[in-house]
């Protein structure tokens, strides 16, 4: 089933439990599908192209959430975490960090990187393997770690 017809079904089902939250994200992302299918002239968005949409909604709301809080707006902070459990529910399931180290070392091998100075390089050869499957900030993180 594509994310499209699973968004479709589960904002049905929102609308049936009266769950505006949900309804509110998933209207949302639908909305940025479609706005992405126009930009780039197409019907309908590949799967990777999708996952991008979904990552770049999730990581919008997480920056906004490390604001809201130092900013000191629980009501709001409430709400983006709500937000996000809803969209974490179309992600693809994340790498555990031993996982994702093993794929770091693996690409770092793979490249011959032997300093920090190569970290655009792993980067680069790295991130399209953990796309929508680990967190950007946790791999950069770690890849410097692995570096250094």
């Amino acid at each position: 089933m594509s994310l499209l017809d699973r968004l479709n079904q589960d904002m049905k089902q929102a609308m049936r439990n009266k769950d505006k939250l949900s309804l509110g994200v998933i209207r949302m992302v639908k909305a940025s599908l479609q706005n992405d299918a126009i930009k780039l002239g197409k019907d309908a968005l590949s799967e990777e192209e999708e996952l991008s949409v979904l990552t770049r909604e999730l990581k919008q709301r997480k920056d906004s959430l490390h604001e809201f809080k130092e900013a000191g707006r629980d009501d709001l902070v409430a709400k983006l975490n709500d937000e996000i459990k809803v969209l974490q529910v179309y992600m693809p399931e994340q790498l555990s960090q031993e996982e994702l180290e093993e794929i770091i070392v693996q690409t770092i091998n793979e490249v011959n990187a032997t300093s920090k100075k190569e970290m655009g390089k792993v980067m680069g050869a790295l991130m399209p393997k953990v796309k929508g499957k680990a967190d950007g900030g946790l791999v950069n993180q770690l890849v410097m770690k692995h570096l250094s």
